[in-house]
């Protein structure tokens, strides 16, 4: 049987339906939502040997001038980057509170969000090794927290600095959970890396309480600690009636961690040590977040109001 041909003119109609569909698929395809003045860089973590992005938005007045803003680093970008710019954007219009540059941390390229976070957010590798994967094929990681520290003071910041009209003698670390474990990693070893730190619900119960054995090391070796520090929890993010505290995840307390922790550090009366903590009635572990950012950002940036 001889195959079936299309004459010429009806191989144009053909082709012809065919890019009109195209066309018509792409016209009605809706297009993505994006933030005013923000930017997405792309930065290869040389020691780390892994790439990441870097999220940054810019204030409004940032065209109109020279002149050079605070900067806010928050960590866990993928969902903290637009609460962070929106809600500094908010203080500046409603509140008068002064301008800054937000960059966003992200997660490496490649690597699932829950298994980033846990190798480059934790101090140590825990002794509890009960943890699954989030990526098929891949072992958990953890305890890169000092290495990631150092990819932010030597790759990050000479990356800001050089391509952005910022303060850095005005740099805030902004964190959550484990992403305040990685802030006190680098409070605990390089306080200078951040003049004010907003670290909210830290998880003090990670790896049995490692950094209570920190807190305990440093203030063994060092007599001052100069930085500056909000911490914020919700009021709910308390252990359940009738289970006996412990540094577990599973019986943690973790509003009464924090401020034993907190206690610790004041203590030992280092003179250049300035901390607030807040608890925040209503709120539990999951919406917590905006309320520390926003009263930790009062902390410290001006208001002409």
């Amino acid at each position: 049987m001889k195959e079936a041909r299309l004459k010429p003119v009806n191989l144009l109609i053909a082709l012809c339906c065919l890019v009109n569909s195209a066309l018509a698929a792409t016209a009605s395809a809706p297009s993505g939502y994006a933030l005013e003045n923000t930017e997405v860089r792309d930065i290869r973590a040389q020691a780390l040997n892994r790439d990441y992005q870097v999220y940054v938005a810019l204030p409004d007045s940032y065209r109109e001038g020279n002149k050079r803003y605070p900067v806010l680093f928050v960590v866990d970008a993928n969902y903290a980057f637009p609460i962070v710019r929106n809600i500094a954007q908010r203080l500046n219009k409603h509140a008068g509170m002064e301008e800054a540059v937000v960059v966003g941390l992200s997660y490496a390229k490649g690597d699932g969000g829950v298994y980033s976070r846990r190798r480059d957010y934790t101090p140590t590798v825990p002794r509890d090794q009960n943890y699954r994967s989030d990526m098929l094929g891949r072992q958990a990681a953890f305890g890169e927290a000092a290495a990631y520290g150092k990819f932010i003071s030597g790759e990050v910041f000479p990356f800001i600095a050089h391509n952005y009209r910022v303060n850095m003698e005005r740099k805030i670390f902004i964190g959550h959970s484990y992403g305040s474990l990685l802030g006190l990693q680098m409070l605990l070893t390089e306080p200078r890396t951040f003049d004010h730190y907003i670290l909210g619900s830290p998880s003090l119960w990670y790896d049995a309480g490692t950094m209570f054995e920190r807190e305990r090391a440093y203030a063994t070796k060092n007599k001052d600690l100069p930085a500056s520090v909000f911490f914020g929890i919700g009021a709910l993010e308390r252990l359940a009636p009738g289970k006996k505290r412990s540094r577990s995840e599973e019986n943690a307390d973790m509003v009464e961690d924090l401020r034993e922790f907190d206690g610790l550090l004041q203590s030992h009366r280092f003179p250049s040590l300035k901390t607030r903590l807040r608890v925040f009635e209503n709120e539990d572990h999951a919406s917590v977040f905006p309320f520390v950012l926003t009263h930790g950002l009062r902390a410290y940036l001006r208001s002409s109001k």
